[in-house]
């Protein structure tokens, strides 16, 4: 199954992540978020993101899509299961990730008059999640995208009817297109406050992209499209919650800059997210405390759902969270094990049922950090400021990870999701139980570095076995990772090289073992339910 995707995948992604002038990473952004339904962030909501863009850049109501996925990609296989095709959809109809009916969105767009194709055709694709994409609305203007869909939610729009673009939605963009480069200083000219300038050429004509936090004056695109050899101006919104800016600065991108910028010695990991984020969103601590009150709601919400019971047709799995205090008595006594377990397995369940979770830092991987830290801190009678404070301890490892490595199991397996939230909630742990900023970060790697290896084979391309159970396993090895560096046990390999480790081993791991089709998802068991789902 794997072909010739990728022949050497560690190859193919150093020379990406090398060409892509990547900012840093946002907790917002890339590792705590979205907030949406559906079972993938990676296949839903990077879907949707893609998807709005392309619909930002037709003027009239789109009239048709074709969507082309690689059969030796991820999405070939798993686009309908994963909810890619949910998402798309979506975004082509400007409709919200958490809109209730959100799952009809297909129903909807026929019932519209669209028509949009999702294609399986081989054409080479340097990416597992790669979307080669064809649009055109009802008054005759067309264009297409490459797109890739990296992880988490995020993505990166790297081709513009054929021009060679890095768009990852966090500016205004405007893409301006024009047919000699005497034109261009014009354009410049209306553009003064415009942050960033790139220019790309092809044999037939001339790409200028420009960046800027704020949105366009409302004369600007008018008097550029009036300006003689301008052939188009397409101006895009941001799709992120967090925007970028020029000569955007943090003060670390990595543990050990972390430890070499150490503040006073009692400082802890929440505080340094803190002061990360302020920095990178350009905003005041305060908005960023209110921005992770806001996401802990949520995660609380979708425990509450999922232990009031969940029903869902199209699914493997039942409602089964409220057995554990049902059979109370039966189990093993490991009361904040099972509280843990309690609460992981009712976030699954809501995420499974198209119920509105937090992505952290993925939606396979939705309930590993919230269900962990929830239950424990209910479990010590933490206060709500302290689980808002180890949330954020949490979201600023998953910071180093998105830096350095990535939350896409297409790309590293499921080590790259479930296993990066069990090292996110093995720091937010230490930090419910008032540890040094060190013993979190320490307590990060060896949760890290149990879990390499991991694949990614969900069971007839849903997301539930066996995610339910990594999800559960990851949660029990951040208590005992916590607890170990708690006592004084040594992590022995720093944070940093932890996750460079990881990300090596995920880049080796055959195709079929990230998301495709192989391990469990390849039995014949698993083939009998997936011939059983719609």
């Amino acid at each position: 199954m794997a072909g010739d995707l990728i022949q050497d995948t560690t190859k193919e992604e150093r020379q990406r992540r090398e060409k892509v002038n990547t900012l840093p990473p946002s907790i917002f952004n890339d590792v705590i978020g979205p907030v949406m339904r559906g079972p993938s962030s990676s296949h839903v909501a990077g879907a949707f993101r893609i998807s709005s863009l392309v619909r930002q850049s037709l003027r009239g109501k789109i009239r048709k899509v074709l969507v082309d996925f690689d059969p030796n990609g991820s999405l070939a296989e798993s686009y309908h299961g994963h909810g890619t095709d949910m998402g798309f959809v979506a975004g082509i109809l400007n409709m919200e990730l958490t809109d209730p009916e959100v799952f009809r969105a297909c129903e909807f767009a026929k019932e519209k008059g669209m028509d949009i194709q999702f294609r399986i055709v081989e054409y080479g694709a340097s990416h597992p999640n790669f979307y080669r994409i064809y649009a055109e609305d009802e008054m005759g203007n067309c264009c297409s995208w490459d797109a890739l869909s990296t992880g988490g939610g995020m993505i990166e729009m790297i081709r513009y009817n054929g021009h060679e673009i890095h768009i990852i939605g966090d500016y205004h963009e405007l893409l301006i297109t024009v047919q000699t480069d005497e034109i261009v200083p014009a354009v410049k000219e209306i553009l003064l406050k415009w942050e960033n300038c790139n220019i790309c050429r092809n044999e037939k004509e001339i790409l200028v992209q420009f960046q800027r936090t704020e949105a366009p004056e409302p004369d600007q695109i008018q008097r550029i499209s009036k300006l003689s050899g301008v052939t188009g101006c397409v101006a895009l919104e941001p799709v992120l919650p967090v925007g970028s800016r020029k000569d955007l600065n943090v003060p670390f991108l990595t543990a050990e800059e972390l430890i070499g910028k150490k503040r006073e010695s009692d400082t802890q990991l929440w505080e340094y997210a803190l002061w990360y984020e302020t920095e990178r969103g350009n905003i005041p601590e305060e908005e960023v405390f209110q921005k992770m009150n806001t996401l802990v709601d949520i995660m609380e919400h979708a425990v509450k759902e999922g232990l009031e019971g969940t029903a869902y047709e199209d699914r493997i799995l039942g409602s089964q969270a409220h057995y554990i205090e049902k059979k109370k008595e039966k189990l093993v006594p490991c009361d904040v094990l099972n509280e843990v377990i309690k609460d992981i397995t009712a976030i699954m369940e809501t995420k499974s049922s198209m119920g509105v979770i937090v992505a952290a830092p993925t939606a396979g991987a939705c309930a590993c950090l919230p269900g962990t830290l929830i239950a424990v801190a209910h479990c010590l009678g933490s206060t709500r400021r302290e689980l808002i404070q180890a949330m954020l301890a949490a979201g600023l490892v998953g910071v180093f990870i998105a830096q350095s490595a990535t939350f896409a199991a297409e790309v590293a397996g499921c080590q790259a999701e479930c296993g990066s939230g069990s090292g996110m909630a093995a720091a937010g742990l230490v930090q419910l139980m008032h540890g040094t900023a060190e013993q979190a970060l320490d307590a990060a790697s060896l949760a890290l570095q149990n879990i390499g290896g991991l694949v990614c084979d969900p069971v007839a391309n849903r997301v539930e076995v066996p995610c339910l159970g990594k999800n559960i396993m990851c949660g029990s090895n951040a208590i005992s990772s916590a607890n170990m560096i708690l006592a004084g046990y040594d992590k022995v390999i720093p944070l940093d090289e932890t996750i460079a480790a990881i990300y090596q081993i995920g880049l080796k791991l055959p195709l079929e073992l990230r998301c495709t089709y192989g391990g469990l998802g390849a039995t014949p068991s698993s083939d009998a339910i997936r011939g059983k789902l719609t």
